[in-house]
């Protein structure tokens, strides 16, 4: 049986080249614990999406066409067959270029819970 292996970035419509290890956290209702007296019980909190990827500067690129300010669609998509759909995704922090690297530089997105799509 196939597991997951690869995973494919599409934001804002670009497909971005990702170094294997990229990481996806699908946000959506969690369980904290809480404890009291001798017992423990259950509250529930939202967590977001979270994606983190490292990519590769490139000559010719542009920085500004990878990093906006702004929201926009980001796509998961994985080669198990799924897709991961959040409309409402934004980059959370501005990525270091690390020179002798291979330019690599990682960005970090959050978002919602994702719609997911089975292929």
């Amino acid at each position: 049986m196939q597991t997951l292996g690869l995973i494919d970035i599409i934001w804002r419509g670009r497909n971005i080249p990702i170094k294997r290890g990229g990481k996806f956290k699908v946000g959506g209702i969690q369980n904290q614990v809480v404890t009291y007296g001798r017992k423990v019980g259950r509250s529930q909190e939202y967590v977001g999406s979270e994606v983190t990827a490292t990519t590769n500067f490139e000559r010719g690129q542009r920085f500004g066409n990878l990093f906006t300010e702004g929201e926009g669609e980001l796509q998961v998509i994985c080669d198990t067959g799924q897709t991961f759909v959040m409309n409402d995704a934004f980059l959370t922090e501005r990525p270091e270029i690390t020179g002798g690297e291979d330019g690599q530089f990682e960005l970090k997105w959050a978002a919602s819970t994702p719609e997911e799509i089975l292929a």
